[in-house]
Order: structure tokens, then sequence, then C-alpha cells
């Protein structure tokens, strides 16, 4: 690794620490020329799952874009930001598992429904109004009666 200040290639590893759930190292360096230290991260290149959109295009999975999304639907709900990550990481296994080298749109939004229905009602309802593009009252009733089950009458009844 060259060092970032001298350029130098020679340096020794100060420490190293496993970050975003294993996925990746970040370890300290010192650099045996300038006596500097800096710091790298390593993560792993070969996963590469692309969203297949509703219009067809595809793009990369973006993890943020997925932690957004929770972050948005969790807003004013107790739950911590490390559940949430733990629910992102959870989310990504998921999809890595599940599909080799694309995944439609749709189905992440049902990956995401299907764990966030497991963390909270509410923030699960939050997410299906935006993903399900609810229209009236009746699309609540029926995603509500969808986790509740049968404690729910879906005719008010």
């Amino acid at each position: 690794m060259r060092c970032p200040y001298c350029h130098v290639d020679n340096d020794r590893v100060l420490d190293t620490r496993a970050a975003e759930g294993g996925y990746m190292v970040r370890r300290k360096r010192l650099c045996s020329s300038c006596q500097r230290k800096f710091a790298t991260a390593e993560k792993i290149e070969s996963l590469s799952v692309r969203i297949v959109k509703t219009d067809e295009t595809r793009q990369p999975l973006d993890r943020e874009k997925i932690r957004r999304g929770i972050e948005r639907a969790c807003s004013k709900r107790p739950i911590k930001s490390d559940i949430i990550e733990r629910v992102v990481q959870d989310i990504e296994t998921d999809i890595y598992a599940n599909f080799d080298s694309e995944v439609t749109s749709s189905q992440v939004g049902d990956i995401v429904m299907r764990h966030l229905a497991k963390l909270d009602e509410v923030a699960y309802i939050r997410f299906a109004s935006v993903y399900r593009d609810f229209d009236d009252a009746q699309d609540f009733v029926r995603a509500i009666s969808a986790i509740m089950g049968p404690k729910v009458n879906p005719t008010g009844r």
C-alpha cells in the first residue's frame, strides 16, 4: 500500500478491525519511510447484484438507498440506529443469498417489507403506503390486515 503522504510503498499494519458486520476490514498503518499514520479500508468486490427497475434500466444495489427508506419509515419510532443497521445488513444478505446477478426493484421492496413487518408495524405501514402507492383508506386497511391477521376486519364490521 502506498503512503498517501510520501508515496513510498513500505508500511506496516498497526491495527485491524472488522466493520459493517464483517463485510469490511479497516486497517491503521504506519509508513516506514515518513513515519506518518494512515488508514485503509478493504471491502468485498465481487458482490455485484444489479437492480432492474420498472422502466427496465439497471443500477447497482445501493445499500444506502435501502437504509434511507428504512430510516424514513422508522422516523419518530423507538428504533435505535444499530437495529436499523442490522436490518439493512439482513436485507442485503437476503438479496445476495437469493439472487445471483439481478433482482427486480419490486422484489427488493417485498424483502424490505418482510423485514419491516417483523421490526415495527408502523414502519411497515409507512413503507407500504409509499411502496405500494396507496390511493385510499382501504389500501391501509388491507396492509394492516396483512400484518395483523384475523384481528382486523377489512369490511369494518
